[in-house]
């Protein structure tokens, strides 16, 4: 049997920052204008009703040109774009078209690029991109970091073959094992059945499977909604670990903090407690307003095909592990704010209560004194 050939399709490389707490898309908007860097939108799911699913606060798309990438059969030119996300995520993106090859040369394809935009020369690609929007957008980043967080993900998509399979023959005759781990060698029975484990289907002719770092998708209609529904779990899955490593790092800082605090005779401790009180609770607050943000970057309602696959992401990801771990930190520097302004109010009203015996006290020497 020949090999079914892709006549329309592309491979997707996402790379995913923290840019900053989080990002003015209307400032950002008009300073990408102002410089004439390329075009600007406000994203959108194509294919979804709006009432269906839809952006929480619809992230904006910029265009970033051409870049070449160095394959080993020669350079490859690839468009390049980004979305901005208000919770402070930047999503790159270089697309390679991939039609006119068979699905043999389709995963080999997926596979070089995989290693010419990897760690090492590739990165220099993500690097330059990232410097460009730093360059122009900076006024609009509020409360810039360094970006050391970050996520990738690569997608193989096809639109169109030259025959018309349904997913049911395209499990048969695709060996999706090269496309989805990037392995040559046969797996056991166990690794490709949990390989395949999270597939989706909801006409006859189309195919989603995701794994950690991968996906196919097979959409005849052209929609590209599952992308997009995978680079918000991405942008999600980003955004909890960075909150997750802060507070990884908040959490011993807090604790040296209470110690420092608690040496005996100490006069300001009542002050001490509220000030540290006062930052635990602004950072408490701070992290509440953003994961509820990431939460609802996706406002999923009718569509049952998309709910599942974005479901199916939100669990492959461990987004919701992450936002655990986040939430059980939370926890702990809200038991300790409370605790502190229990000892800050506790602390007053000793103070208060030694005040008053010293007062009673020279009191009573002036009156001996007296007579």
């Amino acid at each position: 049997m020949s090999k079914l050939v892709v006549t329309a399709g592309h491979i997707l490389a996402l790379r995913l920052y923290d840019l900053a707490y989080s990002i003015d898309l209307a400032s950002a908007e008009r300073l990408w204008a102002a410089h004439a860097a390329g075009p600007a939108a406000r994203a959108r799911l194509t294919g979804a009703s709006p009432k269906a699913i839809s952006f929480g606060v619809p992230p904006l798309a910029l265009g970033l040109g051409a870049v070449t990438l160095d394959l080993e059969d020669g350079p490859l030119a690839a468009s390049a774009t980004a979305r901005l996300y208000d919770f402070g995520v930047v999503s790159l993106a270089l697309r390679v078209e991939a039609g006119g090859r068979d699905v043999d040369e389709f995963a080999r394809l997926m596979n070089d690029i995989q290693d010419a935009i990897g760690p090492g020369t590739g990165a220099t690609h993500w690097t330059t991109l990232l410097e460009r929007l730093r360059g122009v957008l900076g006024a609009a980043l509020l409360r810039p970091n360094p970006a050391i967080v970050e996520e990738d993900y690569l997608l193989g998509v096809v639109h169109a073959f030259d025959a018309k399979p349904t997913a049911r023959q395209l499990l048969e005759q695709v060996d999706f094992v090269p496309i989805l781990s990037g392995e040559y060698r046969a797996l056991s029975e166990a690794a490709r059945a949990d390989l395949l484990r999270q597939r989706f289907s909801y006409y006859e002719d189309d195919l989603v499977i995701l794994t950690w770092d991968r996906a196919f998708v097979y959409e005849p209609r052209g929609d590209s909604d599952v992308d997009d529904v995978l680079e918000v779990a991405n942008a999600q899955l980003l955004e909890m670990r960075y909150y997750d490593d802060l507070l990884d790092a908040e959490l011993p800082r807090m604790y040296k903090l209470v110690e420092s605090i608690r040496r005996p005779l100490n006069v300001f401790a009542a002050r001490r407690y509220a000030g540290l009180a006062r930052q635990l609770n602004a950072l408490v607050a701070e992290v509440t307003e953003l994961t509820e943000k990431v939460d609802n970057a996706l406002q999923v309602t009718e569509d049952v095909y998309l709910a599942r696959i974005y479901a199916a992401a939100v669990e492959t990801f461990r987004v919701r592990t992450v936002y655990a771990g986040v939430e059980r930190k939370l926890a702990i520097i809200r038991d300790t704010y409370r605790a502190l302004y229990e000892e800050a109010s506790s602390s007053r009203a000793e103070l208060m209560e030694i005040t008053v015996i010293v007062l009673i006290a020279v009191e009573v020497v002036l009156a001996v004194l007296r007579h």
